[in-house]
């Protein structure tokens, strides 16, 4: 039985104004203009979030499998189809329970990968990643997380100037692992040699970073400018000024932009007292801050990320792109996830001319 959504269809090539998805099974079949229709909701792909932490009270930080379900369906219900379960800087016995707990989820397509935040990061830029678990990226835990994943670790962020970041890069990308560069101190040399080693993307651009200087560039600089590297932005209003935010598209442009939002438990729960990495989180106005007003991840959703993009003055395919087919090229899932074209996973989010959420399609099935 063939199914057909209709209305403005959002494409890799623009917006079919009079638009159809046609779906059998899970499957896209087709994409076309249908001059009859008049249904005036915009038909996205769904989204593709490659960096969260948890959502509706839920989170994937502790490596807790039923957590881990409840924050994807959380997200889902916000049009986020494709997700990484995203970990902070724990001790390896935490990222070795993680991985076993959430690998099965991976293959069961509830997750679309784990990421590992940490723990090899800079403690100069920790944020609010917990200092007492940062240390030197080791090859040796590495190998054993590839290897217990089977496949399902998709990313891991790392500080390019630490020792042994150079050889870890190379041992991920080996492996089929996207090595992203993130809460570093780095000079823009050291991280376009993370670059030149294979690290293809920047970890939310500009936050957990050494800041641009005219006369020291820093990561930021490099990672915009590096042709075959994808950008993080958090369109939140708060990680990143509008200015900012415009500046980095502007720069690297929509197809190496990819829109996360970087969120923990407290995201669609009301304000109040959380937990991430073992320390304390206090979120007002959906704020999320550490005790000394550090940003704490974020109560974002896909869906809010879109809204923010376009409220700054991105035309909504662009905007769009963001917050599917770019993040889903940056982590390898082009092929399977992330654009309306026939032959991928049925994804999409049908949303009204406010780009609020009215239903969700998850491999061509309604999400109740």
């Amino acid at each position: 039985m063939t199914l057909r959504v209709n209305g403005k269809v959002v494409t890799p090539t623009g917006v079919i104004r009079q638009g159809c998805v046609e779906v059998r099974g899970d499957r896209i079949t087709a994409v076309a203009e249908y001059p009859s229709i008049r249904d005036g909701h915009w038909i996205v792909p769904g989204f593709v979030d490659i960096h969260t932490h948890g959502g509706g009270g839920h989170t994937f930080t502790t490596g807790d499998a039923e957590s881990a379900r409840a924050a994807a369906a959380y997200h889902l219900n916000h049009g986020t189809t494709s997700l990484l379960a995203s970990l902070v800087s724990a001790p390896f016995e935490l990222m070795r329970s993680a991985t076993t707990a959430f690998a099965p989820l991976v293959r069961q397509d509830v997750l679309a990968g784990i990421h590992f935040e940490g723990p090899y990061l800079s403690a100069a830029r920790c944020g609010a990643q917990n200092p007492e678990f940062l240390r030197d990226p080791s090859i040796d835990e590495l190998t054993e997380l590839l290897k217990l994943g089977e496949g399902t670790v998709r990313m891991v962020t790392l500080a390019p100037e630490l020792t042994g970041a150079i050889e870890a890069i190379g041992l991920l990308t080996g492996q089929g692992v996207v090595a992203a560069v993130g809460h570093t101190d780095a000079t823009y040399e050291q991280t376009c040699a993370a670059v030149a080693a294979g690290a293809s993307v920047g970890t939310h651009l500009f936050n957990g970073m050494r800041p641009v200087h005219h006369r020291d560039p820093g990561p930021a600089v490099a990672l915009l400018t590096a042709p075959n590297v994808f950008c993080e932005l958090v369109a939140d209003g708060v990680h990143l000024h509008e200015g900012t935010l415009t500046f980095a598209v502007a720069t690297a442009g929509p197809e190496r932009c990819a829109l996360v939002t970087d969120a923990m438990a407290a995201a669609g729960m009301p304000d109040g007292e959380y937990e991430l990495g073992g320390q304390a989180v206090t979120v007002a106005d959906g704020q999320a801050r550490l005790a000394d007003g550090t940003i704490a991840g974020s109560t974002l959703t896909m869906d809010a990320a879109l809204r923010h993009a376009v409220a700054v003055g991105m035309p909504v395919p662009d905007a769009v792109r963001m917050v599917s087919t770019t993040p889903a090229l940056a982590v390898g899932l082009g092929d399977r996830v992330g654009a309306l074209t026939a032959g991928l996973r049925a994804d999409l989010v049908v949303l009204d001319d406010e780009l609020n959420v009215v239903r969700v399609m998850r491999a061509g099935e309604w999400v109740r």
